[in-house]
């Protein structure tokens, strides 16, 4: 019940605000019917004329022919109108909806998936969508009129063409059936298989230069090819099963009309009906037979396309953030670790019974050797993974219970790794929101991007990823973005690793010197200077603390921090 709630989310969006246009094309469409079964009629009554001679009748019938032509023509330039503004609409609204269900998950929750489905379930599956769902929801409605008009025209004329025509399209409707249902089949196994080569492509795009510099261009080459074989397979099956299925009722189709004519020509021999009957009725044949064959194909493909409407709904519930409880945006009592134990792997834990407190405004260094634990100690204090064993608790309120959207507006990490979206240096460090320009102004000066925007400009645009700024330059916009966030807690995982010394030294005597904040800092640079700036320094060693202390104190106990500090300089 669940999942079918969710997949009526997304399909009431289509229509959220866009009745009208929907209504609209409906109510066109119905009347697009009608003007074909006109003519379909004027087709046996000019042949009742020509048998009658009557050539008035036939002047008259021209005239009104010519203006239910320009009528029809009317009523089809608007139905194309509102179907396409409704087609547009519903697609920007579930496309919304998508990114915004998408945006509720947490960081834990979107980094243990694979971005693939979403670029696919976004792109490929959304042309399918467009195709299969919407734009044949609406023929489907079509066919069903043009049936519905049809088959009451042909009652009208002559219930024994009428009986007999219900009679033969039992063929065609059995064959479409049967066919159909492998075609849904098809339809969801190529939107697996092109999730897997959306999936290989971007592998092989972001590690283009990793590929070129180990010169394995041939590897990749046969990978992908493999890849795209295999896809080409997949959706040679959907269009072969496609073709079979409209060859096949196509055929019956012919054999109905062709059924329906001889008979239609014994009942004219006989004197029961008049032979402009018959050719109306082997032309509402169309009507008929076509709603026949297009149906069933239409009513899979429609399916087949609700089947990754359904895929969509459940990869965006998966692994969503829960709504825990709210904190407020600020750090009264501390952050305090009882115990906490939590590794990747089970049984191969990478915090090891870890007991921490850190006091509301102080600063803290996070130091050890590379693998002990403190880039995790940072991930678990974001709340990126909830496995752990123990209890992490913000001012008393335990972080699995914690909402994740509050949890966000109180802390803020920099992290080693810095994402730039392809626009300008402002945007990048503002995130597209508006800020006072002077504190826009304190953040660029803090982070040490003063001279790149004196330089270049805000307007000046990072590229794709920030290829066009050095990695010092980014690591700044990341520093300068969570300076102008303001957040009470700033977690920092080498945030000043790519910068050279004296930028790396100024930078953080800015962070360090900033009132009020909660500053938790993991680093590997062990200046003087800055090392006496910390509260405490908390030293790890395989997933423990080994010791913690001021700087002075732990130079003077000359331990394990006293070697690390001794070889860094």
């Amino acid at each position: 019940m669940k999942a079918n709630a969710d997949v009526r989310e997304y399909t009431r969006a289509f229509y959220q605000g866009n009745r009208l246009n929907f209504t609209l094309a409906l109510i066109l469409i119905i009347l697009s019917t009608g003007g074909m079964l006109y003519f379909s009629w004027v087709l046996g009554e000019v042949t009742n004329i020509m048998a009658a001679g009557d050539l008035p009748w036939l002047w008259r019938t021209l005239g009104i022919t010519f203006i239910a032509l320009a009528v029809t023509l009317v009523v089809e330039l608007l139905m194309y109108y509102y179907k396409t503004r409704f087609v547009h609409q519903a697609l920007r609204q579930y496309k919304d909806l998508a990114f915004s269900r998408l945006s509720e998950k947490s960081i834990s929750a979107f980094s243990r998936e694979n971005t693939s489905r979403y670029l696919s379930a976004l792109t490929n599956d959304t042309n399918s969508i467009e195709e299969n769902y919407l734009n044949r929801s609406i023929l489907l409605i079509y066919q069903g009129a043009m049936f519905v008009g049809g088959l009451g025209m042909m009652f009208l004329l002559s219930w024994q063409l009428a009986l007999a025509t219900v009679a033969l399209a039992a063929i065609p409707t059995a064959c479409s059936l049967l066919m159909s249902r492998q075609l849904t089949r098809w339809e969801r196994a190529m939107s697996d298989q092109n999730e897997g080569f959306v999936a290989q492509v971007k592998d092989f795009l972001s590690g283009f230069s990793v590929i070129k510099s180990f010169k394995a261009e041939g590897e990749a080459n046969r990978l992908f090819q493999a890849a795209n074989a295999e896809t080409e397979r997949v959706k040679e099956h959907r269009r072969r099963w496609d073709a079979m299925l409209s060859a096949a009722t196509q055929q019956c189709g012919t054999l109905l009309q062709i059924g329906i004519f001889f008979y239609g020509a014994w009942l004219a021999i006989g004197g029961n009906i008049p032979m402009g009957t018959v050719l109306i009725t082997l032309n509402l044949c169309n009507c008929f037979t076509q709603p026949i064959q297009i149906v069933p194909q239409y009513w899979a493909s429609r399916k087949a396309a609700l089947t990754l409407i359904k895929k969509l709904a459940q990869i965006t519930k998966e692994n969503a953030g829960h709504a825990g409880v709210a904190i407020p945006a600020r750090l009264e009592r501390g952050i305090t670790l009882d115990h906490v134990t939590f590794g990747y792997v089970p049984d191969k834990p990478v915090l090891k019974d870890l007991s921490l407190t850190f006091e509301p405004g102080k600063k803290y260094a996070i130091v050890g050797a590379s693998g002990s634990g403190k880039s995790t100690l940072l991930s678990l204090l974001m709340g990126s993974y909830t496995d752990y064993a123990g209890s992490i608790a913000i001012d008393g309120q335990e972080l699995r219970e914690v909402d994740t959207d509050s949890l966000y507006d109180l802390a803020s990490l920099i992290g080693q790794n810095v994402f730039l979206f392809d626009d300008t240096v402002r945007r990048n460090i503002t995130m597209f929101r508006d800020f006072p320009a002077d504190q826009v102004e304190t953040a660029v000066k803090r982070s040490g991007l003063s001279e790149l925007v004196a330089q270049r400009g805000e307007d000046y645009r990072c590229g794709e990823n920030g290829v066009n700024l050095s990695g010092g330059e980014r690591q700044r916009v990341s520093i300068a973005r969570a300076l102008l966030r303001g957040t009470p807690v700033l977690l920092l995982d080498e945030a000043t690793a790519a910068l050279d010394n004296q930028t790396a030294f100024e930078v953080t005597d800015a962070i360090l010197h900033l009132d009020g904040l909660t500053r938790i800092v993991v680093t590997h640079r062990l200046d003087e200077a800055l090392m006496d700036q910390y509260d405490e320094i908390i030293v790890l060693k395989d997933g423990r603390v080994r010791e913690a202390g001021t700087y002075r104190q732990l130079m003077e106990k000359k331990e394990f921090f006293y070697s690390l500090f001794t070889l860094a300089a």
